[in-house]
């Protein structure tokens, strides 16, 4: 099956101007250096990694927001690098950013998650029609008539998660979405896009500094100084000293546990990713 999306030998960098010699000549700052990655439908990916690896730039890039000075990004078969294929590009890859304020601006919630689909230009029942599956999805139906102001962080970010599904999105990118959150509000925005993961097999791009989150993805991709230092199962890359090292991460405390038991000759399941599951598994 052919990805959803496919990055080919990517740099990037931004570009400057600078004087040397009375000439102005071309400078850049290099964030990404040949990157090669497929994502697959209904994949769940965690993108981590250390500030300034370049985890926002290459997700700009998959959202055609950024070009690539070198190499290919393309989605759904859609080179970004064509400038008629970026209107299809954002339709198919939506982004949801870390401060839900910058996304919120009308005076009620379902004026918001509207705004995006009347710009298609749909019939007025199909925009009322997607508006309503899309807060029944992140369970903000009875919110629909509140101002914005009056949400909790963790639901204003789960109505500007509404406002991306609305425009049926075959993947969504979701850039540090709960590191402004307090507990309570990261765990209703992490059970949302889980559920649209797993519920209508919605491709999710999850960047994260809070590795407790990356282990509901089905893969991990570790960056370090804009190069990809890993690509595994995340069981894969808390058991992985070294990657945990280079990138500057140290697995979740559960995970932590089961590898010290697992180096004790405790056979342990796979699957493991909670306290809950560990203690269960003991106790039977």
């Amino acid at each position: 099956m052919c990805p959803i999306v496919s990055i080919r030998d990517v740099s990037f960098w931004y570009t400057r101007e600078k004087e040397k010699d009375n000439e102005f000549q071309s400078a850049g700052n290099h964030v990404l250096s040949e990157i090669n990655l497929d994502i697959s439908r209904g994949e769940f990916i965690a993108l981590v990694g250390p500030n300034g690896c370049g985890k926002s730039t290459l997700v700009r890039l998959i959202n055609g927001l950024l070009l690539p000075s070198t190499g290919s990004v393309t989605v759904d078969g859609l080179d970004t690098g064509n400038k008629n294929n970026l209107p299809a590009v954002r339709r198919k890859v939506g982004m949801v950013f870390q401060n839900p304020d910058t996304q919120l601006f009308a005076s009620v919630v379902e004026e918001d998650v509207a705004f995006g689909v009347e710009n298609l230009c749909l019939p007025r029942a199909e925009i009322r029609q997607r508006v309503d599956w899309a807060l029944e999805q992140v369970g903000m139906q009875d919110y629909r008539n509140y101002p914005p102001h009056r949400l909790s962080g963790g639901q204003k970010q789960k109505v500007a998660i509404a406002g991306v599904l609305a425009m049926r999105p075959d993947c969504i990118v979701l850039d540090e979405p709960t590191s402004m959150l307090d507990p309570g509000s990261k765990k209703e925005v992490l059970t949302a896009v889980r559920d649209l993961n797993s519920r209508h097999q919605i491709t999710v791009i999850y960047v994260t500094h809070d590795m407790s989150e990356t282990v509901m993805c089905n893969r991990i991709i570790a960056m370090v100084r804009g190069r990809t230092v890993f690509e595994g199962k995340p069981r894969d890359f808390f058991a992985d000293q070294g990657a945990l090292s280079a990138t500057g991460l140290e697995a979740p405390p559960v995970q932590k546990l089961v590898n010290s038991l697992r180096e004790r000759g405790i056979r342990l399941p796979a699957d493991i990713n909670s306290s809950k599951e560990l203690v269960d598994f003991i106790c039977r």
